[in-house]
């Protein structure tokens, strides 16, 4: 019945009210996925002089609407972009709460995103209940004011259809989406926004209790402020907090400090005073006390990027040259950086599983080991007393610190990966610097290891389940039953592996090809095992998957190795090589069984490459696809520019002028265009019609590409024909590039590598120099293709840029 009431539900329009930061970022992202929104606003109170000067009054619709408007339009400017493609605006109208309130009686939902003030809120929902019809979905975007206050007063039918649901900032790039219900929310209200927020929006979706902050900013404001009072006890520099909390402990890049610069520090600390004003059950209420240099910072208005200076602090040194300083917290003035070393870290950084780096951090004799032990235990502590009052089910706290701070494993994952009983008595023996900290974890920890768990979380048949403390017994985690986790199947599903591959049965009659080298870069061992996943797949399966579980999709081939052949000047080795990946891109097309590629993150030159010979591609929505090659001197050589000339045919089969079909195609290529999201990759060529779907949730994607491989081979998959009917415009392109090279060359825009580079692709893209246009072959192009990529790397410029490329970790253009 869940599911039937699930399914009776249609999201076809959104009504956001408010668009501010989060309100127009929340529009773009419902816009993202097709959906009808209506982003109002209040109407200004006095007109600008500009609008004066226009001869416009208080009643012009544009003044009106200003201020919805300019909020669209700074947030569409923002960078990284809310919006997946400009088509996408296309959903939005904008309008004001005086004229086009009417407008939410035609909406499916309505999203409140006004500003934090429970007065405020409570009169934009007398106008909505004005006018939405009865059973509309009305949910509020609080961070932090309890949900059932937002309630009071309202109809039955209101109460029974409104919910919290707060995304995190920025709603297109943060999974997490909590769902707080009151006790009047209906059930089947609940179901819904926990099922269209994972499968329509790509959220981890997070069922949360009315309590303060929820659960992400308890959790994480706690972890954060506990931080900052760490600092002086253990003699802690700014510089030293981001480093031991950065990508080593498996958090974000930004780590702690400049995490809170990014945020804004008075963000931070307007949550953690509705903490220690609301929380008062919690033990652990003195940590949301400021220490006397975050007061001082926030007296001083140093509040992050937003102020100029925080923790850290962008100068212009005595050259011009922009400099970023870093706070010291005792002196309370900025200093010149410096640079942080611990043999701990030292150590974790040969260490990629996060579960076994954990045990190696935790080991550490250094200051860096010491702070990680500090943090950590009563991090663990303060979790597991959270339990039951923020959650009933404390693997919703582990996926809301996933999802909201881009932690790899979430407190209770890390504390599994410790070992939950051999570290129980660590956690009584740390010293007590943390307000709160007693040395006690939760009862219902003790009571499972007493009956024999000795972990939180187990797999069980693929499944990972989690310890259900009512019940004292482990179910699967709701939700992720449909999940393909290649780390929970891949011991007792591998059916083979090399160095870069393992092949593992999916089920259903579907392998999946699993690229694990560093990076995930395409070389030799990669190149067998994709020949050796598809032979076993032709022998006795159905179809193969190209999926991974990887922080990215792949990076491209491994340069280094062309760098060294072509150093060496070993041009039959090197020749050897590219004709090795053209052939494996296509296999990939025209083998017997279907291939579906699943990309997400970067896939770049080979991965890309590699995806637009699949016979389908199923890819998550943040794909940054791309053919690359021109960064580092050379044309795309794994069949990249071969396939651009095939799909630049079709598309001049399909009426367009040829000319301009042909300059599309070429400045993809020529500028290294990246798409920023699924949906421009199709945009910029990568992606074909009729051959790609996008997955909004990252968690889904390989479940779904192996439906898309089952549905394909159960619809009578043929084996396709290399093709030989592609047109190409030989010497009449040719002269279109020529020209436009030459221009470019001659304006500076470009240095004569560049020109040569660009006239190598523009040869391969028409065709090479035949007279008229004509119908050729792909291995023709793919022979054109590999000759043009050999002869660019006997360029000395080209072996400079790739020299640099290892070296420095970016390409060279000159």
């Amino acid at each position: 019945m869940r599911h039937e009431t699930i399914a009776k539900r249609r999201i076809k329009k959104v009504a956001v009210l408010g668009s501010g930061v989060m309100g127009s970022r929340i529009a773009c992202h419902f816009a993202n996925i097709g959906v009808e929104v209506l982003l109002l606003d209040i109407v200004p109170g006095e007109l600008q002089p500009a609008e004066e000067a226009k001869g416009l009054t208080l009643e012009s619709k544009s003044v009106r609407n200003r201020i919805v408007n300019q909020s669209l339009e700074t947030a569409i400017k923002t960078n990284p972009s809310p919006i997946f493609s400009k088509r996408t605006l296309k959903w939005i109208t904008t309008g004001n709460f005086e004229d086009d309130m009417a407008g939410i009686a035609s909406a499916d939902w309505v999203i409140e995103v006004v500003v934090e003030r429970l007065d405020i809120k409570k009169l934009v929902f007398d106008r909505v209940e004005q006018h939405r019809k009865a059973g509309t979905l009305v949910t509020s975007n609080t961070s932090g004011i309890p949900i059932h206050l937002m309630a009071e007063g309202r109809s039955d039918d209101f109460k029974a259809h409104f919910c919290g649901t707060h995304f995190f900032n920025p709603p297109r790039y943060l999974r997490l989406l909590e769902i707080i219900p009151t006790s009047q929310t209906k059930r089947d209200v609940v179901d819904f926004l926990m099922h269209y927020g994972d499968r329509f929006l790509g959220k981890t979706t997070v069922l949360c209790k009315d309590t303060p902050a929820f659960i992400g900013n308890r959790i994480g404001v706690y972890s954060m402020l506990a931080l900052t009072h760490l600092v002086d006890q253990l003699g802690l520099t700014v510089e030293e907090v981001d480093k031991f909390t950065g990508p080593a402990m498996g958090h974000p890049k930004s780590a702690t400090f400049r995490t809170a610069d990014v945020v804004g520090l008075d963000t931070l600390v307007n949550v953690a005073n509705g903490l220690a004003e609301n929380a008062t059950g919690d033990e652990a209420a003195g940590v949301f006390q400021l220490p006397a240099y975050l007061q001082h910072m926030v007296e001083k208005k140093w509040l992050g990027e937003k102020s100029g200076q925080g923790f850290y602090k962008k100068v212009k040194d005595d050259k011009g040259n922009s400099e970023i300083l870093a706070l010291d917290l005792k002196t309370l003035e900025y200093r010149k950086q410096e640079k942080v070393k611990a043999e701990t870290l030292e150590a974790t950084k040969s260490v990629d599983d996060i579960r076994k780096r954990m045990k190696v951090y935790e080991q550490g004799n250094d200051k860096a080991g010491s702070f990680f032990r500090a943090m950590h235990y009563p991090l663990f502590e303060y979790v597991s007393r959270r339990v039951p009052e923020i959650t009933d089910e404390f693997f919703r706290i582990d996926d809301a610190m996933r999802a909201g701070f881009g932690w790899e494993l979430g407190p209770f994952e890390v504390w599994d990966a410790l070992g939950v009983k051999e570290t129980l008595d660590k956690i009584k023996a740390e010293e007590k610097r943390i307000p709160g900290h007693s040395g006690e974890v939760a009862e219902w920890v003790r009571e499972m290891l007493d009956a024999g768990n000795d972990s939180f979380y187990r797999i069980e048949n693929g499944i990972r389940h989690y310890y259900d403390i009512s019940s004292k017994s482990y179910k699967p985690i709701p939700g992720t039953e449909g999940f393909i986790v290649l780390d929970h199947i891949r011991e007792q599903k591998t059916v083979w592996k090399n160095s870069g591959v393992t092949v593992t049965d999916l089920g259903d009659g579907i392998l999946n090809a699993e690229i694990h080298t560093k990076m995930n870069t395409i070389g030799g061992d990669v190149i067998q095992g994709l020949h050796k996943a598809i032979d076993l797949a032709e022998k006795d399966f159905l179809g193969l998957v190209i999926g991974n579980d990887g922080a990215n999709f792949s990076a491209g081939a491994n340069i280094g190795m062309i760098f060294m052949m072509a150093v060496e000047q070993d041009y039959d080795e090197l020749n050897m090589a590219v004709k090795t990946f053209q052939d494996t891109s296509m296999r990939l097309r025209y083998s017997a069984i279907p291939v579906v590629a699943a990309p997400f993150a970067l896939t770049l030159g080979g991965g890309c490459e590699f995806s637009m010979h699949a016979d389908f591609v199923q890819l998550h929505a943040e794909t940054y696809m791309g053919l690359v090659e021109f960064g580092v001197g050379v044309i795309p050589g794994g069949g990249g520019s071969k396939e651009f000339a095939l799909r630049a045919s079709d598309e001049m089969k399909e009426g367009q002028i040829e000319q301009q079909v042909l300059r599309d195609r070429f400045l993809t290529i020529g500028q290294a265009k990246v798409s920023t999201s699924a949906l421009e990759a199709f945009d910029l060529g990568y992606l074909q019609a009729g051959k790609y779907a996008i997955s909004m949730n990252r968690s889904r994607l390989l479940a779904d590409a192996k439906a898309k491989a089952i549905e394909l081979a159960e619809a009578g998959y043929t084996q396709p024909i290399p093709r030989k009917d592609i047109k190409v415009l030989g010497k009449q392109g040719l002269g279109i590039v020529y020209v436009g090279a030459n221009s470019m060359r001659s304006g500076k825009y470009i240095s004569e590598h560049d020109q040569k580079i660009s006239e190598k692709l523009g040869w391969v893209l028409c065709g090479g120099d035949l007279s008229s246009p004509t119908e050729v072959s792909e291995q023709y192009l793919l022979d054109l293709e590999r000759e043009a990529f050999l002869s660019l790397c006997g360029e000395r410029k080209t072996l400079e840029r790739i020299q640099h490329m290892l070296t420095k970790g970016k390409p060279l253009r000159n």
